[in-house]
């Protein structure tokens, strides 16, 4: 069973890797100091590295100072791992709020939804509660059609492999509980990481509640999740499901 915690909300760490993201990553900040409480948010961490562009860099200096200015605590963090997963993972190791929330700074998770994340963990403090793309018609906008039926064929072939139901295990707008996050020991580091950070949690026995998410093809930068990158997703889940709970948790 999943007994690893028995949490209370008290504020919310935003985890953020940068890369290319310049106006769409001040932008986020804008929508998520505006659409939040501010009494809610412990900290926001932008993950960056060698590969993050200058005016990125710049970008999150701007953010950091309006943050700054609202009192509210920014972290420009240079990560050790590799890669989206060893960004966030590097995030997680030093996240001091009592929850986190994993977004992308490039409006393809809509920070709007954020505070509606927050009110529902509010409710469910120990569970995960996650943006899902397909519990609504409409809510993917230029993203790839066969790549879209993949991921459809890919979510139900999982929920019946894991015997859960949880509709979108790849998009990785969610909100949990710090201590399970940092409790599990992770292995990915690439963009598989956001289905490892459905499936072990599930494996525990955390619960999760989806709202709707829309996921909008970012209009600046590239993306870092190529079509082939989707079948790498599919070794590392078949091998999870046969886990037990010590090789889940660190020691």
């Amino acid at each position: 069973g999943y007994s690893l915690l028995m949490e209370s909300f008290k504020n919310v760490t935003f985890i953020l890797p940068a890369i290319s993201e310049t106006y769409l990553f001040e932008k986020t900040i804008q929508i998520l100091l505006k659409t939040c409480n501010k009494e809610d948010i412990r900290e926001i961490i932008a993950v960056v590295c060698e590969r993050t562009e200058p005016d990125c860099l710049k970008s999150i200096e701007k953010s950091k100072s309006r943050c700054e200015s609202l009192e509210i605590d920014f972290i420009c963090l240079w990560q050790k791992r590799k890669y989206v997963g060893g960004a966030i993972q590097d995030a997680i190791d030093i996240a001091r709020g009592s929850h986190i929330i994993t977004m992308a700074p490039d409006l393809e998770t809509h920070p709007i939804e954020a505070h509606k994340l927050i009110a529902l963990e509010k409710r469910y403090p120990n569970d995960i509660a996650m943006c899902s793309r397909f519990l609504k018609r409409g809510c993917f906008v230029g993203y790839n059609r066969t790549k879209l039926v993949l991921n459809y064929i890919f979510q139900k072939l999982w929920n019946i492999y894991y015997g859960i139901h949880v509709t979108d295990k790849t998009f990785g707008y969610r909100i949990y509980p710090t201590s399970l996050l940092k409790s599990i020991r992770w292995e990915e580091l690439k963009h598989p990481f956001y289905l490892e950070t459905c499936l072990k949690p599930a494996l525990l026995g955390a619960k999760f509640h989806e709202i709707p998410g829309k996921f909008e093809a970012r209009s600046e930068g590239e993306s870092q999740n190529s079509f082939w990158q989707t079948f790498r997703y599919i070794p590392p889940a078949i091998r999870w499901r046969f886990y037990k709970r010590d090789r889940l948790l660190k020691e």
